[in-house]
């Protein structure tokens, strides 16, 4: 068996090779995760490819829970769900999140780059999503009585992965536990400031667009 996948391996390229070995380790991960966050970044056991694949699953989850979740545990109109927008609505605080961490590790005196950050975080979305695509299935053929089982579950995956991004960030910046929560407090309100700018921005560039539209409307009219 061993000689057989050894040799399995050796056939495959390299590249692909890799790759699945860095989704595998994902395993060792999340249940040693001081040993395995170190390893990922600076033992390079990580890919960014393994790394777009957990962020992949974990809005595939997402989009498959709210379509296929019994309707008992969760209510959301299916004829009012918009595929992109709910990918759009988590991907885009997650990039930020990630930015906001990259940013302020400088004032921190953080020795991660964005590539570990990002990552790190993708990685720690794998009990969010071992745990929550199952428990898909689990909704539909469990009643409303059970339905403690089911939120437990639940937050366990929440809980786990939270806790995955603090040990994450805590070896990959090499920081004391405290100054990882303060550090993620940070981010958060760094997050927030980015994404207000974003708003501001495309609020500013929606105006000057108006303005130049109706600016040459009225150049136009006049001439013509």
């Amino acid at each position: 068996m061993n000689a057989r996948s050894t040799g399995d391996k050796r056939s495959m390229p390299q590249g692909m090779s890799r790759y699945l070995d860095s989704i595998r380790y994902a395993w060792h991960v999340i249940f040693r995760p001081f040993d395995g966050f170190w390893d990922l970044v600076h033992e390079r056991r990580g890919t960014l490819a393994a790394a777009h694949t957990f962020l992949f699953l974990f809005l595939l989850t997402r989009i498959l829970k709210l379509m296929f979740t019994n309707f008992q545990f969760i209510d959301v109109p299916l004829q009012y769900i918009n595929i992109y927008e709910q990918c759009f609505s988590l991907l885009i605080p997650f990039l930020i999140l990630c930015l906001s961490n990259w940013c302020l590790s400088t004032l921190f005196d953080g020795k991660g780059h964005f590539r570990d950050i990002y990552m790190a975080m993708c990685y720690a979305l794998v009990p969010y999503i071992l745990i929550q695509l199952p428990m898909i299935l689990v909704s539909n053929m469990i009643s409303f009585d059970e339905a403690a089982y089911y939120s437990v579950m639940i937050s366990i995956s929440i809980l786990w992965s939270g806790y995955l991004v603090f040990v994450g960030l805590l070896e990959i910046h090499d920081y004391t536990p405290l100054k990882t929560l303060i550090f993620i407090g940070a981010t958060i309100f760094g997050a927030m400031v980015i994404l207000f700018l974003i708003l501001v921005f495309f609020s500013l560039l929606s105006d000057a667009l108006a303005f130049f539209i109706s600016l040459y409307r009225e150049i136009a009219f006049r001439l013509y």
